[in-house]
């Protein structure tokens, strides 16, 4: 299902990519493989906490804190932003975390979306750009 949500190739090789990466670390730690012929990162990730028998909203929380990491880190490389103040960022926004992944449990399967079109757009004008700093 997420990998269906991905509306360009960049977005969809970025996930492919993240659950190769991960499911490749879980085979080497002998914990297996997500048994899906194409994992995405989401895939992997919710594999390893199911095997690791973690409860939905700490594997929930860690995932959100992933992400969030993520975007923190990679502003630091592309943005005049400097270690300190991605560490602040991090501390104010994680604190949010665990109030988000309340609310997002609540949500019923069927109220699930993806609607994001000003994302689609960029990422297709992203995805045919000369040079870039980063393949997401």
């Amino acid at each position: 299902m997420f990998l269906a949500s991905r509306e360009t190739a960049e977005l969809r090789a970025e996930t492919v990519q993240m659950g190769y990466s991960l499911n490749r670390l879980l085979k080497d730690l002998g914990v297996g493989e997500a048994p899906v012929e194409e994992p995405s990162f989401p895939a992997a990730f919710a594999f390893a906490a199911a095997h690791w028998k973690i409860e939905p909203e700490a594997a929930l929380q860690a995932y959100l804190w992933a992400w969030l990491e993520n975007q923190v880190m990679a502003a630091v490389k592309a943005v005049p932003l400097g270690q300190t103040d991605g560490q602040r960022i991090l501390l104010n926004l994680g604190g949010l975390i665990q109030e988000l992944s309340k609310k997002i449990l609540s949500v019923k399967d069927d109220d699930l979306g993806n609607f994001a079109p000003g994302l689609a757009m960029l990422s297709a004008q992203h995805e045919t750009q000369y040079s870039r700093l980063f393949r997401s």
